[in-house]
């Protein structure tokens, strides 16, 4: 799956946001608990440098918490990197986040030097919400869509702290195939630059292999088929996603599949976990380095076979030389 979907004002809010990192103190890095891989922008991951960064997983509370413990684990690893797990049901919790953020610099007298933290991530992360929540007011429009936050926001919080919003932002290409469905599965691109269709035959397979008795218990299956198409058809009948003539409407229930994993109401799920990253990763590798010996093969086929033609026409203008040479019959 590529997406196709990238809105003229993010290519600015980049070039903006690359622009400011270096003058600020901290990052707030927003990603999806549920994604937490496939929602980094990996332009943040080259760029920052030493600069400190807390990456807030956010909707923890959608998210496997065993695997969610493996992502703070790996992240914290990191050099000078913490975590922070969130729940929009929990504003005072979120509000910790700024102990946080100041135990960071104990050393820093805030009153006449401020911290000055950016916030970052990609659409429809949940970055307004945790704004406003720390701002004590609605600053950030906030809603379903993603792309709500078009330009760039100073939010002064007091205390010595000064926040930078950013809109939130995907890349121009995303490299990893599963990570588009995984983007497009939680809802940070729009649904009218994504199919349903693929989209949730992904979501199916991957929660055949991986979550099993949820879908067994939300839709009421004693057992289940081996195949994501076989359970899409068993979960339509049980949902009345059918046409008129009994033809099961895929659409319709993959939407609604997509739909349930937003919310929560099939349970608490991760889409990714570090294994399964590095397991991709090196596949990413190779297939690049495959590509990178068929692309030099190919360059030397073509440089050995202009070779062969230039030595063939040397050959023909050397016959013509001496053709043109010799005594002409009489």
């Amino acid at each position: 799956m590529t997406i196709h979907w990238y809105p003229g004002h993010m290519h600015k809010a980049q070039k903006d946001m690359l622009e400011l990192l270096p003058r600020v103190d901290l990052l707030i890095e927003i990603l999806d608990a549920r994604i937490p891989h496939s929602s980094e922008n990996p332009a943040i991951a080259r760029l920052r440098g030493d600069t400190p960064c807390i990456k807030v997983l956010s909707k923890s509370d959608l998210a496997d918490p065993d695997v969610t413990a493996l992502w703070q684990a790996q992240f914290e690893q990191q050099r000078n990197v913490a975590t922070f797990p969130t729940r929009s049901d929990q504003p005072e919790a979120i509000r910790q986040l700024l102990g946080l953020c100041r135990a960071l610099f104990p050393q820093r007298d805030t009153g006449r030097n401020p911290i000055h933290a950016m916030v970052v991530g990609i659409p429809n992360v949940g970055k307004s919400t945790l704004i406003n929540i720390l701002s004590g007011r609605t600053i950030a429009r906030t809603g379903d869509e993603p792309a709500i936050t078009k330009s760039q926001q100073r939010i002064d919080l007091g205390s010595g702290l000064t926040l930078f919003d950013t809109p939130g932002i995907l890349w121009p290409k995303v490299e990893n195939p599963a990570a588009s469905y995984r983007l497009a599965a939680t809802g940070a691109i729009r649904d009218t630059a994504m199919e349903y269709d693929d989209v949730g035959f992904f979501v199916a397979e991957y929660l055949l292999q991986s979550y099993p008795e949820l879908l067994k218990e939300r839709y009421k299956l004693d057992t289940l088929p081996e195949t994501e198409d076989a359970f899409l058809e068993k979960a339509a009948i049980k949902r009345g996603a059918v046409a008129s003539g009994g033809k099961v409407n895929m659409h319709k229930i993959c939407e609604l599949l997509i739909k349930e994993f937003r919310s929560g109401k099939l349970g608490r799920i991760s889409l990714e976990t570090p294994a399964m990253i590095a397991a991709e990763r090196e596949q990413m590798d190779q297939a690049a380095a495959r590509k990178a010996a068929d692309k030099a093969a190919r360059k030397q086929r073509f440089k050995d076979g202009s070779q062969s033609l230039g030595k063939q026409e040397r050959r023909a203008e050397r016959a013509d030389a001496e053709g043109a040479r010799k005594p002409k019959a009489r």
